[in-house]
């Protein structure tokens, strides 16, 4: 039996050997288990070291610039100065990014639901951040790959994005970026209600074009205030907010109505509107009012472009609380001006209008034939003159690589009156094209104030910059009315008569003046002188009035232009710019006095505080007798009646008290045309930028061809309207009894009669030559005022 003893003993130690190893294997698992662990819990430590590392380095803007608490409080977007109507109407803005700013209850809430049933639904439940929805984008998009999930950013994430620009840090721009916008998320939403969380993010997001806000965008594509806005105009400007071009509803009209559509079934979804409701919605057609009111575009381009020197000096010498000059771009400055917004609506049209129908006249007028033809210096002068040849000339080129530039053709989009056409000319093609175009400019000015009430400087501000409100150009016959008042004045009668005969002034270079419609026989009153625009009376007159005397008379109504000394002043050689013009009619309609014209009122801070209200210029008494110029508003209301300007009323059925004046220079280079009621004064001015091109004949070049028409307009949709119809019930101040009587003379005898002897008795204090009449001194000229005045009566007492 001790073998089988012997034989039990290597059993048991057969059965302690996987015993040990069992033992050595679990303390090999229990060791690997804790070092696993162990291992986790370092890198769960490193992690969160690194995630604090991180966390710090981003919250205390290492990684990029993060607001405090204190710096959110006073968060600001560079806001445009808006200038505004005298009736507060919207006529432009100065901007870095085109945008106003509006407060919550100015927003429809038609805005306010589509915006965060799209946007973010638990808005009002969340602090700034939705884990819920960060969770649903992570297990969708990282785990599902689903890319429907959305972004999981909130409005308060958005604003941070929209006021703090993301920066580009490489791979980890992603993971900082959204850390960054969590915190001032955060701090957003610990510092402002959600109503100000709404409004601040509906100011600040862009929707394309340039454009910033829902203020702006409502004016854009609707034309009306975000206050006004219907469930689908919300929902097409909420939809936008995806992506602004691709959802433009001008450029893409289909995709914006199915994005609408998509918007309002999100309101729909989130209980802000029925379903009935949102069919109904769903189911109108797009529509859309585009309009554009920015610094090139809108209702007065080339009036804010005049303003805008004025305004930068008022910004460069005054200053902010902080101490900072006011920025006219960034600050948000309320402008308040005194342009009607519907005078001045009225006048574009106007000149939009007319100048499309007149520039197809023109072409048609030089169909086969090239104005430019014989004339090659206006070419090169406007080659000179263009931006091009000046940045090439300075950047060194010579003037043989100047002109193979102008000769290459490029791609560009050109001006036409049938839309802007994007072609493939050189720049030299180009030239040509913009100078065969006609332009214009047009003034509106109140008399009685000297307040501007329209102000037109050319037919497109985005390719003319040209102001030809502010423009020298010369004036034609429009000047004559200051002759005849000079005439006035100085002691002539406006019953005297002038004999239309064609003088050579010998000493002035043996100059002789000439009518349009080359006739010179018989006699003119002034009167009928001015209506016809006679021009050999009017040489006549300004040579018995006295040179000096004339120039005097235009200093009194604010002529600060040099004038020539030379008979054919009368004619209006001189080089005048159209708003001294109107302003030297308005003088004469407000019986000699002057103001100086003027256009803002007041500037105001985006609170409405008024930081400067400007002072209105005082009336300047002139010399002028107010009985004087009454009669030259007579003689110019006999120009409508029966003269140069009868279409005002034949064509144009202007109703009321109605004065004015044609005006055309030497080849038709210039058509001018001032237009006068008791309450406003109005000038024209139409021709091309170089007086080089123009029409080759009188019918078309002259001034009640080329300018009136556009006055005429004006008055005609302006007492077309209810609002302003009462206008044409008023009246021009009348002369005295008297000088009525005087003025009620026939315009024209073709002989002399009796009662006009005193030409007889002028020709006492004159010596004549075969050549022409050299005028009497002005003591001559009184006594024989004072001679003819005592003939006169004897002859009344013995008829």
């Amino acid at each position: 039996m001790p073998p089988r003893k012997s034989a039990a003993k290597p059993k048991a130690k057969t059965k302690s050997k996987p015993r040990a190893r069992t033992r050595k294997k679990s303390a090999k698992k229990s060791g690997a288990g804790r070092t696993f662990l162990r291992i986790t819990f370092q890198l769960m430590a490193v992690g969160i070291i690194l995630f604090a590392l991180f966390f710090t380095a981003v919250y205390l803007g290492f990684l990029g610039y993060v607001p405090s608490t204190s710096q959110l409080h006073g968060v600001k977007n560079p806001q445009a100065s808006e200038v505004f109507s005298a009736e507060g109407k919207l006529l432009g803005r100065y901007y870095v990014e085109n945008r106003s700013n509006v407060r919550y209850d100015e927003i429809s809430p038609n805005v306010i639901h589509a915006l965060v049933a799209t946007e973010d639904s638990r808005f009002y439940e969340h602090r700034g951040v939705d884990e819920v929805a960060l969770l649903r984008v992570l297990v969708k998009s990282v785990l599902m790959q689903d890319r429907s999930a959305g972004g999981g950013s909130t409005l308060s994430q958005q604003i941070a994005k929209n006021l703090f620009p993301r920066n580009n840090i490489g791979v980890f721009s992603m993971p900082v970026n959204k850390l960054r916008e969590s915190i001032i998320a955060y701090r957003l939403e610990r510092i402002y209600t959600k109503e100000e969380i709404l409004t601040l993010y509906l100011n600040t997001v862009p929707f394309g074009e340039n454009i910033f806000g829902i203020e702006v965008a409502a004016e854009r594509f609707f034309n009306k205030s975000p206050k006004s806005l219907t469930v689908d105009e919300a929902a097409v400007l909420v939809g936008m907010l995806k992506a602004n071009n691709y959802y433009n509803p001008r450029l893409h009209p289909e995709r914006s109505k199915e994005r609408r559509n998509v918007v309002i079934g999100q309101m729909v979804k989130n209980e802000f509107l029925t379903e009935a409701q949102g069919l109904a919605f769903q189911s109108k057609p797009l529509t859309i009012r585009y309009t554009r009111i920015s610094y090139n575009e809108g209702p007065a381009p080339y009036f804010l472009e005049m303003l805008k020197p004025e305004l930068l000096d008022w910004c460069k010498s005054n200053t902010k609380e902080n101490g900072d000059p006011y920025n006219l771009y960034t600050d948000g400055l309320k402008v308040k001006t005194t342009v009607e917004y519907n005078y001045q609506y009225f006048a574009e049209q106007s000149v939009k209008e007319y100048m499309k129908n007149l520039q197809n006249v023109f072409n048609q007028h030089w169909k086969g034939a090239d104005p430019l033809a014989r004339k090659p210096n206006i070419l090169q002068r406007a080659m000179k003159q263009s931006e091009r040849y000046r940045k090439m000339k300075a950047a060194g080129k010579s003037e043989d690589e100047i002109k193979a530039a102008f000769s290459k053709k490029r791609e560009m989009v050109l001006f036409d009156w049938a839309g802007d056409k994007p072609v493939t000319l050189t720049p030299t093609d180009s030239l040509k094209h913009y100078l065969r175009l006609l332009n214009a400019g047009f003034l509106g000015l109140e008399p009685s104030t000297g307040e501007v009430k329209a102000w037109v400087g050319g037919i497109d501000f985005r390719y003319f910059k040209y102001d030809h409100v502010n423009a020298s150009r010369q004036v034609g016959s429009t000047f004559k009315p200051f002759v005849y008042l000079s005439a006035l004045e100085n002691g002539l009668n406006p019953d005297d008569y002038f004999s239309n005969e064609r003088k050579v002034y010998s000493e002035y270079q043996d100059w002789s003046p000439q009518n349009s419609h080359d006739h010179y026989d018989g006699y003119y009153s002034m009167q009928g002188a001015l209506a016809q625009s006679i021009n050999t009376v009017a040489v006549e007159v300004l040579m018995q009035t006295g040179i000096d005397e004339v120039i005097e008379t235009a200093r009194e109504l604010g002529i600060s232009t040099k004038l020539p000394e030379f008979p054919s002043m009368a004619l209006g050689v001189a080089s005048i710019s159209l708003k001294e013009m109107v302003s030297a009619y308005a003088t004469i309609l407000n019986d000699g006095v002057y103001i100086e014209p003027h256009y803002l009122v007041s500037i105001e801070d985006p609170k409405g505080k008024v930081l400067a209200r400007f002072e209105k210029p005082q009336p300047i008494k002139t010399s002028l007798d107010p009985e004087n110029c009454r009669m030259v508003v007579h003689m110019l209301e006999s120009v409508i009646s029966q003269g140069t300007g009868s279409s005002i009323r034949s064509v144009y059925k202007v109703g009321g008290n109605f004065a004015g004046k044609t005006g055309t220079t030497q080849d038709h280079s210039d058509g001018w045309f001032m237009g006068m009621t008791p309450n406003l004064v109005t000038g024209c001015w139409v021709g091309a930028d170089d007086p080089g091109i123009h029409f080759r004949t009188i019918k078309y070049g002259q001034g009640a061809y080329m300018a009136l028409p556009i006055v005429g307009k004006f008055y005609s949709k302006l007492y077309s309207d209810p609002r302003y119809r009462r206008l044409q019930y008023s009246s021009f101040r009348a002369p005295s009894d008297r000088l009525l009587a005087k003025l009620d003379v026939e315009p024209f005898q073709d002989q002399m009669q009796p009662e006009t002897i005193g030409d007889v008795i002028g020709s006492i204090f004159k010596k004549k030559d075969k050549e022409h009449e050299v005028v009497e001194t002005s003591s001559q000229k009184k006594d024989k005022k004072k001679i003819w005045e005592s003939i006169k009566d004897i002859f009344k007492k013995k008829k």
